[in-house]
């Protein structure tokens, strides 16, 4: 059963945060620079303050009649002791699990208090699909006779 951790080997390396005292502007560049849709607060002593989502912009922003080139990144993301995590070693089905339950699109990975990466329902949805046609494709190969 594949998990967190072997999510996080198929990605690519790049964590792409920003400074909680930041724009939301600065991080809306970054994501868009990126195509990603959320970023890790992450300070310059590398201590974690939290997520920011699109989202977050969607929701506390433009809704609430607020500018992104005046609102810090601070004042609108889920700050660290509010967002659902999971370890390394969290399978892929409970990850899927709390995506579903939390209807969240990304979720940190923690090792102890370590910061180690980030995976997006995206991530999740490719993990099971692989291993659901590799399934497949072992029961065909059973059927078919090819392990004889």
């Amino acid at each position: 059963m594949k998990t967190a951790k072997d999510m996080l080997k198929d990605k690519k390396k790049d964590i792409w945060s920003i400074g909680p005292n930041k724009t939301v502007f600065d991080a809306l560049k970054i994501m868009g620079e990126k195509e990603v849709g959320a970023l890790m607060v992450i300070d310059d002593k590398g201590k974690v303050h939290g997520i920011i989502s699109e989202r977050d912009y969607a929701r506390k922003i433009i809704l609430k009649g607020k500018t992104s080139a005046q609102t810090k990144v601070s004042e609108i993301m889920t700050p660290a002791d509010k967002m659902f995590t999971v370890k390394p070693e969290t399978s892929v089905e409970d990850c899927m699990v709390l995506i579903t339950a939390k209807r969240i699109r990304h979720v940190p990975v923690f090792d102890n208090d370590k910061f180690v990466g980030l995976i997006s329902i995206g991530d999740v949805v490719k993990s099971i699909i692989s291993e659901k046609d590799m399934l497949i494709e072992h029961l065909s190969n059973y059927i078919a006779g090819k392990y004889v």
